[in-house]
């Protein structure tokens, strides 16, 4: 056990962590079989072991920032991380009949808790935080920058692939005035949304994105491609460009990452977003190519930090009222997720993207900010 804590201690040695220090990043171990853990297991074991409650930390999210600067993610490769990747290598794990896991498993645990944990108008993705003062005013400044990044006008077809809970199909059929058809792979999603939207020219179907027909004058796709997978692309991009009519715009609003990658990290793959994968620019770039015409791109990664750290908020304040439908290991694995995801942003290994594109365009397009 003592060679196993030294190991740890030589990768700590170059970073501001201490094990059982003073500092609010520094890790508290209360089991000792956290060392050979970590060592064995990787980010799974750091994770598996936080939940198991074998330490603790009082600033997870700064944690995980020095983690990442010093690179320590690299340095500790596990046969773990080895098999997760060659899933991902071998096998299409986004395809038609798998791609309704996440769903199951994610977004199906019950509105209540998104209802407590997000903003008033259930968006789970970025805000923008440009001028907002807090959540809900940082996601309704997301939702009308991208309505004014499509240039939406009463009367568009427009098409929401991955709508959520519904936050944007809504803003758009009534602040707009679009036709709006909304997809998700979420039974609870969809039928929250079809409630919300019931009195809107609004359309709400749990269907993935292969199986959709007719063509859109807009699309638009908020915090779904995470779950596409790289294998998919060229199918994705393929499936909108034929959607998109002549002249439209298609907005992609996701999570990417500074390099390629061909799976998720083996925890969040675990036990929050199975089958996930966060594009690099070249893999999101090179399935558009011969099809679309890029026209916009913005980064607006460190108001994730922000955004997670407010969901973190509410989801700590809101506790009490969820714990008797929800265990302690799923509290335990929330804050682990979302201090976590705070981190990576925070030392800017992972980045949020809005680009938008256009199919057969010939005036000129400028962008709002």
């Amino acid at each position: 056990m003592s060679n196993q804590k030294q190991l740890i201690e030589k990768l700590l040695a170059d970073t501001p962590i201490q094990i059982n220090g003073q500092n609010p990043w520094d890790i508290q171990v209360k089991d000792d079989s956290f060392y050979g853990q970590v060592l064995k297991e990787g980010s799974i074991g750091f994770g598996e072991s936080y939940v198991q409650g074998k330490w603790e930390c009082e600033q997870i999210d700064e944690l995980i920032t020095q983690i990442l600067l010093a690179e320590l993610d690299k340095k500790v490769r596990t046969k773990f991380d080895l098999l997760t990747k060659l899933q991902f290598l071998f096998f299409n794990l986004q395809n038609k009949t798998r791609a309704y896991i996440v769903g199951r498993q994610h977004y199906d645990l019950g509105n209540e808790l998104f209802e407590k944990m997000l903003d008033h108008g259930l968006n789970y993705s970025c805000g923008y935080w440009k001028n907002a003062k807090n959540l809900d005013e940082a996601q309704l400044a997301k939702l009308d920058l991208i309505a004014k990044k499509l240039g939406l006008e009463p009367g568009m077809k427009v098409l929401d692939v991955g709508c959520g809970w519904g936050g944007f199909s809504e803003f758009a059929a009534r602040q707009y005035g679009c036709t709006v058809k909304g997809i998700t792979i979420s039974k609870e999603q969809a039928e929250y949304a079809q409630k919300r939207c019931k009195d809107l020219p609004v359309e709400i179907s749990l269907k993935d994105y292969r199986d959709l027909q007719q063509h859109y004058d807009r699309i638009v796709s908020i915090g779904m491609f995470e779950h596409v997978g790289y294998k998919n692309y060229a199918t994705y991009f393929s499936k909108l460009y034929n959607l998109l009519a002549d002249g439209g715009l298609f907005l992609l609003h996701t999570i990417g990452t500074n390099t390629s990658h061909l799976g998720n990290d083996g925890w969040l793959n675990k036990y929050i977003f199975p089958n996930g994968v966060l594009p690099s620019i070249a893999q999101l770039i090179k399935g558009t190519e011969g099809k679309f015409v890029m026209e916009d791109w913005q980064n607006f990664g460190p108001d994730y930090d922000k955004t997670l750290m407010a969901w973190y908020a509410n989801f700590i304040q809101s506790w009490p009222s969820l714990k008797t439908k929800y265990s302690d290991e799923t509290f335990r694995i929330f804050k682990y997720y979302l201090l976590c995801c705070a981190g990576t942003f925070r030392a800017r290994t992972t980045q949020l993207w809005q680009v938008v594109f256009s199919k057969n365009r010939k005036q000129r397009y400028d962008a709002p900010r």
